[in-house]
């Protein structure tokens, strides 16, 4: 990745052109700038990302609208996502008007960025698919990352009972952020684990399906979520395809699919506007480092997210 000066990007009749403030590293900016898993070049690009310019994520203020678009106007705060756009990492950045709402007065540009993708991750994998109330007892694998921060405070205010695993650093993190049970996976493997759980969302992919299924409650569901890189030429393709196979029999599979939309933006924006989640940041870098931020991300040891502001 390098800094180069490019044109301001056009807009169609239903887009948005808004002035970056801040945006966030994803799975997919760092899966394609090193290419890897190579099966994802066959839709991202053989050679180079067909999508030069990362970042989908994005908090900032409404430049210009296009003719179509009668809810925002220039000088609005607004969040959002680009998608498959991308296109975040810069200055200027065009998203869909459907995937953007407006920001909260309260709430940090910074928090904004850093809560969309997995913020809404979180929120569908629990709220929708899993269906989490009160007394559910949910399994949190990789409670400590972007997804699983914000998937620990959304099970708690479900009223869920919720199981943390995380290394040992992180562990008064994850109980901060109210986790009933903490599992450091430096020291116990939590696939031995004697308790049984409604719900599993595993963020991390770094044990076979058919372990972690023993830990299920009749009727519980496995989510297996994003790529869960645990190195190799396939990431963790092979375990999530593995997990959807198993899903065909007796194990409730579900994957996380999160819809970016108004309705889903409102719901979790309220729950941060309201003080019930908060974002967990480990570290903002200025727009002319978005490349040091995407290197932090692949040393895959980041607390939460890792945000690149203008």
């Amino acid at each position: 990745m390098r800094l180069q000066e490019i044109p301001v990007p056009s807009i169609g009749a239903d887009d948005v052109l808004i002035r970056m403030r801040a945006t966030s590293v994803n799975t997919p900016d760092w899966a394609a700038v090193t290419g890897v898993p190579y099966i994802l070049r066959l839709s991202a690009g053989l050679r180079r990302p067909k999508r030069p310019i990362r970042g989908s994520d994005v908090a900032g203020v409404v430049e210009t609208v296009g003719p179509r678009v009668t809810d925002l106007s220039p000088g609005d705060e607004v969040v959002g996502s680009t998608r498959a756009r991308a296109g975040a990492f810069a200055e200027y950045v065009v998203a869909p008007a459907a995937q953007l709402v407006r920001k909260p007065a309260g709430l940090a540009f910074t928090d904004a960025a850093a809560s969309v993708t997995t913020g809404l991750a979180a929120l569908v994998a629990i709220r929708d698919m899993a269906q989490v109330g009160a007394g559910t007892r949910v399994l949190i694998n990789g409670a400590s990352g972007g997804v699983g921060t914000m998937a620990v405070q959304i099970a708690k205010v479900l009223g869920a009972n919720v199981t943390g695993v995380c290394g040992s650093r992180n562990v008064e993190l994850v109980r901060s952020l109210g986790a009933d049970h903490l599992i450091d996976y430096t020291t116990e493997d939590v696939t031995q684990s004697q308790q049984l759980f409604d719900v599993i969302l595993d963020n991390v992919l770094n044990h076979p399906s058919k372990a972690l299924a023993r830990l299920l409650a009749p009727g519980g569901v496995l989510i297996p979520n994003s790529i869960g890189y645990t190195g190799g030429l396939l990431a963790g393709l092979p375990r999530t395809a593995r997990a959807v196979l198993r899903g065909l029999g007796s194990i409730n599979v579900r994957l996380v699919t999160p819809a970016v939309n108004h309705e889903n933006l409102d719901a979790l924006l309220q729950l941060l506007e309201s003080g019930k989640i908060r974002v967990v940041i480990d570290k903002i870098y200025p727009l002319d480092q978005a490349a040091s931020a995407v290197t932090h991300m692949l040393q895959h040891h980041a607390n939460g997210k890792i945000v690149v502001a203008a």
